[in-house]
């Protein structure tokens, strides 16, 4: 009989090994968080922050610079970071860039495929990637930076169209995915941004746009007459959508239509314009319609009937009908994506709010452009619990904007790292930003 302190030491010995190898994949990416986690707290930020403005206790490092017109961007577990990208000089509309000295920047660089869009999302072992017209998917390797094969078509048949033709998309957990397909007009006018002209009633292109569509996940190939369910309706376009965790439910922030003031200029001038229609924070359920293009949301705080439709600024018609938003948010000002972070690197006022980064608007002419940050939306129990703020501005680089040719940067992507960072993406240079809380 062994002596019982040896008994002991062997037991202990014994239990460890077995839970080593129990912990299997799980542990060795538990072991990459922790390492990142405590990376993140020794990384020595950009003095400048990369050129933008954040609150007191945070700073930022500039990830990568001049990447192309990037668009969404997506950090996977292991710290690798992919970005769809719109347009590009080189050949590619992914890039994919890793960190292999621990600096905080990426020092390799690569890109595949010959096809350009906005959403990007790995799930489940596959890197989905939104064009204009589909989601494709690529099969990952463990481990690889970039896949091994080829694309397959995930979802084709969307309408083509010109205008709001990107493909943004969400996956739930319940084996849905939820792609955005946007109106492809201003207002479903009978002649397209033309003063003075009607809109069509009914308008058809609510139809197989303006609305949010639900997919299965468990098999490619599918098409949106054959296999899409029209879950929302009446959204002209969301290019920020994410599906949130607490409350079970898919959530986006719609673009507000323009040019109130110059195709309706005997109810509207440039100044009502300028702040009209908000930027809606929307909640969505199965069947809701938010009833564009018949109304808008008002910076009176109110749905009102478009001019399109007999408008003129107060009519409210019925168009209080539609879900009221979770927020309003400035006209025009383009939101561009939207998360909600579930991290812990970040003080406790953050977990569980949203992100939701702004492109900038166009529309506000002749007054100055607005809108080039990432906003912060305090959340509870799924649903807004304070005001929103700025939590990084100074993306322009000048105090007045005319117009969106003259920004230095504008922000498009918005992600959260393994180790609770959160990433910018920006369209103008293609810079990769890493904002970090120091504690």
């Amino acid at each position: 009989m062994l002596p019982r302190r040896l008994t002991i030491v062997l037991l202990v010995l014994f239990l460890g090994a077995c839970q080593s190898e129990q912990s299997g994949p799980d542990r060795a990416e538990s072991a990459e968080t922790t390492e990142s986690q405590a990376d993140a707290v020794s990384l020595s930020c950009d003095p400048d922050n990369g050129d933008i403005n954040l609150p007191n206790g945070f700073c930022a490092i500039v990830v990568a610079d001049e990447i192309g017109r990037a668009r969404h961007l997506w950090v996977h577990g292991n710290g690798d970071i992919y970005v769809a990208l719109r347009s590009s000089e080189g050949a590619g509309g992914v890039v994919a860039l890793r960190d292999t000295d621990g600096d905080g920047r990426a020092d390799v660089r690569e890109q595949f495929g010959d096809h350009y869009g906005t959403a990007i999302e790995i799930h489940e072992g596959y890197l989905y990637f939104g064009t204009n017209n589909s989601i494709l998917r690529y099969e990952m390797t463990p481990g690889a930076l970039v896949p091994e094969g080829e694309f397959e078509t995930f979802i084709s048949g969307f309408p083509e169209q010109r205008t709001h033709a990107v493909k943004p998309f969400a996956f739930d957990d319940q084996g849905s995915l939820f792609v955005n397909v946007g109106a492809p007009s201003n207002a479903c006018q009978v002649e397209a941004r033309t003063k003075g002209s009607p809109g069509q009633d009914p308008c058809l292109q609510r139809t197989w746009q303006a609305g949010i569509w639900r997919f299965e996940t468990n098999r490619a190939g599918q098409t949106q007459e054959d296999d899409g369910y029209r879950y929302s309706s009446g959204i002209r376009n969301s290019v920020a959508i994410a599906w949130n965790e607490t409350s079970k439910s898919v959530y986006v922030v719609q673009h507000g239509r323009d040019q109130l003031d110059t195709l309706w200029p005997e109810y509207f001038d440039a100044q009502h314009n300028s702040e009209n229609p908000t930027e809606e924070f929307l909640k969505l359920e199965d069947g809701a319609d938010f009833m564009w293009p018949y109304c808008y949301y008002d910076a009176q705080g109110k749905r009102i009937l478009a001019p399109e439709y007999g408008g003129d600024g107060k009519k409210i018609g019925d168009c209080d009908m539609a879900p009221e938003p979770l927020a309003s948010l400035p006209g025009h000002w383009g939101p561009n994506d939207l998360i909600f972070y579930d991290g812990d690197q970040f003080p406790e006022r953050y977990h569980g709010g949203a992100f939701i980064a702004f492109h900038g608007s166009w529309n506000r002419a002749p007054l100055p452009q607005a809108g080039y940050n990432v906003v912060f939306v305090p959340m509870k129990d799924g649903v807004p619990s304070g005001e929103w703020e700025v939590f990084a501005g100074g993306f322009t680089g000048v105090d007045v904007l005319e117009s969106p040719r003259d920004a230095r940067f504008r922000p498009t992507g918005v992600a959260e790292g393994p180790d609770g960072s959160l990433y910018f993406s920006d369209s103008v240079t293609g810079r990769i930003w890493r904002v970090i809380h120091r504690p």
